[in-house]
């Protein structure tokens, strides 16, 4: 077939050099623990995580070359050191809903005695749990790739924009212009900010209430009072980079979000709730042991700032949550005939599975078919024990999970990677392929009797296995999709397939082996904070929102426990429609917008504007393809590097606070200035604007 002829890779499929050796794997799983830490520190604190690839061939190139490595080597490292990106993201979108659902609770004492058995969230069986829903899920996502490779990385039609900006880094490389000082530096500016920051030489936010004068209604002589909530961006350098690599317009997109939330519902419920609600809410606040030495009056602004925040988070962020389930089907409607065409492919190339005849070619060989269908079987299996031993369903329940699990995972990993074929895996919609397959689990599950005799054990039972479901699924989806990226820039290069499967199912158990204790350290970091700053600390606060995971909490609570809030659900969905029917194009980013916290979404937009900036300037100067290219790849080091800095520098800190060594404390400044932090942004931005525009102009 026309689409599917044969390219002539970098290094051809006879010639013999180094590839699959201890230095490149070595590396690789550093690499992989490293840069997936750096993923769950970003994807908790904002929802989305960086992809990977291009700081692990830029690192990967940068310390192989020292070590005169090929660039099959380097092919190789950046294949196993991205791995952990993957695992991370499976890891925080599901993984901390056990915590917030109340399953793994912080310290054991769990508020549902019918649920301790369970265990904490930092105890060695929930760590155990955990570890092995991450290396099952990796697994079983290589194992798929391996299934499905020939169908779609060898199928030309598809650019894989993501995977040949990956090889042209590598090729480019080779003449010794990988850009490795950028990224570094990046790393220690973000580090840096995030030190700062927390020493507090500079306030890190801002936040206030602009109160209106009370409306009296005509009719029934009511009064309405209320107002605004106003702030402005974090100080964060990590935000700063996620707006920048998605550029200006999803980032409006995901502003526009916000201004409805914040200019629009909260006002608007806010009002109608009054000022009564208001004193309530500053009555428990001042109860709160927590709050001790923090009282604030009933008609303060502080008062009406706790208002406007309490009605966005249970309120408006219910109806986002209602307005992203319509929105991910609507993303795979509209994607329906290239999913069809991309599963189409897949099922009629499993037939050459089994051909692994001695003339193959170096360059098209994948691991062996019985080791695939072994995995898979093995992955089917664990999935069933986790259900049954471990959260305590019934054999029924457990056997149907473990079949709608293997099922949606392997149409889900074709999904995802003709996806990513055509996006790119920074677009690929992990979290809303997680979504959609928690809702049709936990409907399933539900139909087969997960909620068994009704009983407060029985539902944890069953909210537990529909969340584990949904982790081993989004682990596989994700790492399905990264991996169908690094294989297609392998293919470029003229790398061996089986030898970056085996390298990556290495590195996915490497990083499912460390990932939960990262989360652990992010988590109970957090909370030693809280109790010191005088917040509840934890995943689902401010400080450590993990949006994706709160979502599917919510969710699996509340189909298999009956609680869901449903007139709020309902108003989201009918709030997406509408929205779909005048034509939005991204309707899932604006409920992003609005689900995420106002600061958070706030600084994602100033990197936007800084990206568009530079787009701008771009477009003035007559530049060639190869000078625009460069301005682009260093734009996303720089990026890359910044959100690595503050990530890897916010791993540091939570692990003095969990030691009990807080560095807000240390140089006793009560009063830091805000503006000395928007003076940081402002010259950062600059310089986000300026080293991509000088690189461009040195490219002949």
């Amino acid at each position: 077939m026309e689409e599917n002829k044969k390219f002539v890779p970098f290094v051809p499929a006879g010639t013999n050099m180094a590839e699959f050796t201890l230095k490149a794997l070595l590396i690789g799983l550093i690499l992989s623990v490293i840069l997936g830490a750096a993923n769950a520190y970003i994807g908790l604190k904002a929802g989305m995580t960086i992809a990977a690839t291009y700081p692990a061939a830029v690192i990967g190139m940068a310390l192989l070359r020292m070590m005169k490595g090929t660039i099959l080597e380097e092919n190789f490292t950046r294949s196993a050191g991205s791995v952990g990106e993957s695992v991370a993201a499976g890891a925080i979108f599901t993984l901390p809903a056990f915590y917030i659902a109340g399953l793994w609770t912080a310290d054991g004492a769990s508020t549902n005695p019918n649920v301790e058995a369970i265990g904490a969230f930092s105890s060695m069986s929930s760590y155990i749990s955990a570890t092995l829903i991450l290396i099952v899920g990796g697994g079983l996502g290589v194992f798929f790739v391996a299934l499905l490779r020939r169908a779609l990385v060898q199928d030309q039609s598809l650019p894989f924009p993501e995977s040949v900006a990956a090889a042209e880094i590598h090729k480019a490389g080779q003449g010794g212009g990988g850009g490795t000082k950028y990224l570094f530096w990046a790393m220690l500016v973000g580090a840096v900010i995030k030190i700062a920051g927390e020493l507090k030489l500079f306030a890190t936010g801002f936040a206030s209430f602009l109160k209106v004068a009370p409306a009296t209604l005509t009719r029934s002589g009511g009064t309405l009072e209320g107002g605004f909530f106003a702030g402005g961006p974090t100080i964060s350098s990590a935000y700063l980079g996620v707006g920048y690599i998605i550029g200006p317009q999803k980032a409006s997109i995901s502003f526009s979000g916000l201004l409805l939330a914040w200019g629009l519902m909260v006002p608007i419920f806010l009002a109608i709730l009054g000022g009564g609600y208001v004193e309530n809410l500053v009555v428990a606040f001042n109860a709160n042991p927590v709050n001790a030495g923090k009282l604030i009056a009933s008609d303060s602004m502080e008062a009406w700032r706790l208002g406007a925040t309490t009605v966005w988070h249970e309120i408006v962020r219910i109806i986002a949550i209602g307005g992203m389930l319509v929105a991910a089907a609507f993303t795979l409607f509209n994607m329906r005939k290239s999913l069809g065409q991309g599963l189409v492919r897949v099922m009629g190339d499993l037939k050459n599975l089994g051909k692994e005849a001695e003339d193959v070619e170096r360059t098209e060989k994948d691991m062996k078919a019985i080791f695939i269908l072994g995995g898979i079987l093995a992955g089917a299996l664990c999935t069933f024990l986790i259900s049954f031993f471990v959260f305590g369903t019934s054999f029924v329940v457990a056997l149907v999970a473990a079949t709608v699990m293997v099922i949606l995972a392997f149409m889900f990993a074709a999904v995802s990677g003709y996806l990513v074929g055509i996006v790119g895996s920074s677009n690929n919609p992990v979290s809303g392929l997680t979504m959609t397959a928690l809702v049709i689990t936990a409907l399933l599950l539900v139909m087969f009797g997960v909620r068994g005799d009704g009983s407060s054990s029985a539902i944890s039972a069953g909210i537990a296995a529909v969340l584990g479901v949904a982790a081993i699924f989004c682990v596989s989806s994700a790492v399905a999709g990264k991996m169908f990226q690094d294989l297609r820039a392998g293919s470029l290069l003229g790398g061996t397939p089986w030898k970056m499967q085996t390298g990556d199912l290495i590195g996915a158990v490497i990083s499912g082996l460390v990932m939960f204790g990262i989360l652990i350290i992010l988590n109970q970091g957090d909370i030693m904070q809280g109790i010191a700053e005088g917040y509840q600390g934890g995943f689902g606060s401010d400080a450590l929102p993990a949006p994706q995971a709160t979502l599917m909490s919510t969710l699996s609570q509340g189909i298999v426990g009956g609680t869901m809030t449903w007139i709020l659900i309902l108003v989201g969905m009918m709030l997406a429609i509408s929205l779909i029917v005048m034509g939005v194009k991204a309707p899932m980013l604006i409920f992003i917008g609005m689900f995420l916290p106002f600061a958070t979404i706030f600084a994602i937009m100033v990197g936007g504007l800084i990206k568009g900036i530079l787009t701008m300037y771009l477009g003035r100067k007559k530049l060639n393809e190869a000078q625009e290219q460069k301005a682009r790849n260093t734009s996303v080091l720089l990026a890359s590097g910044l959100i690595a800095g503050e990530a890897l520098m916010g791993l540091v800190i939570a692990v003095f606070a969990i030691g009990g060594t807080f560095f807000s404390t240390m140089l006793g400044i009560s009063k830091p200035s805000y503006f000395v932090g928007l003076a940081v942004l402002a010259v950062l931005g600059f310089f986000l604007v300026r080293i991509p525009l000088k690189k461009a102009t040195k490219v002949e």
